[in-house]
């Protein structure tokens, strides 16, 4: 279930009716609340006012759409989704229009974060055989980086990692600086 509760503290109020409903972000305007929802069996993205009401689902591809993020202009959402057979980064705006993939490559890329200054994406990719509906803890995986309008990811660490890597947004205010977690000893 997802609930919000006041940066002072107080008491938390729910947002969410149905779950399970796994909460991935705000939008920038702090009108809408983004989440990846199990309903009858399928994984898709939806939206909901930030004081609740009704859910709209965004999403309605067979395969699982998880780790949606807002871009910080409002303008899009990004996502990644196993709808083709392996986990790649896609885009939408953020009604659900335009949906539209992002990467093409043998690698399952998982949970895309836009930096502040909505120039790049990182992301982790994880090898091909690891399933692309998994993204298991403690596996050699990259951190990429690619343009926000998509094309050419590059590799800009190599590290053991995976579920808890970088599943919240990781970027610096300046967007220069990128924070995530290894499970291993990074140099």
């Amino acid at each position: 279930m997802v609930y919000t509760l006041p940066a002072t503290g107080g008491t938390p109020a729910r947002v969410t009716a149905k779950s399970p409903s796994y909460l991935h972000g705000w939008s920038p305007d702090g009108r809408f609340l983004v989440y990846t929802g199990e309903r009858e069996g399928e994984f898709d993205i939806y939206k909901i006012p930030a004081e609740g009401g009704r859910e709209i689902r965004l999403t309605k591809s067979k395969g699982l759409d998880d780790g949606s993020e807002y871009s910080p202009d409002g303008n899009s959402i990004f996502f990644c989704s196993s709808r083709t057979g392996r986990m790649q980064i896609w885009r939408m705006d953020p009604d659900g229009k335009n949906q539209r993939q992002l990467t093409f490559d043998d690698l399952n890329n998982w949970f895309p974060h836009v930096s502040p200054d909505n120039k790049w994406i990182v992301f982790l990719s994880f090898p091909p055989e690891v399933p692309a509906d998994q993204h298991p803890f403690y596996q050699r995986v990259y951190l990429r980086l690619m343009p926000v309008t998509g094309g050419e990811a590059r590799v800009i660490a190599y590290l053991y990692g995976g579920q808890g890597s970088i599943n919240v947004p990781s970027w610096s205010p300046d967007s220069r600086k990128i924070s995530f977690i290894s499970n291993g000893q990074f140099r």
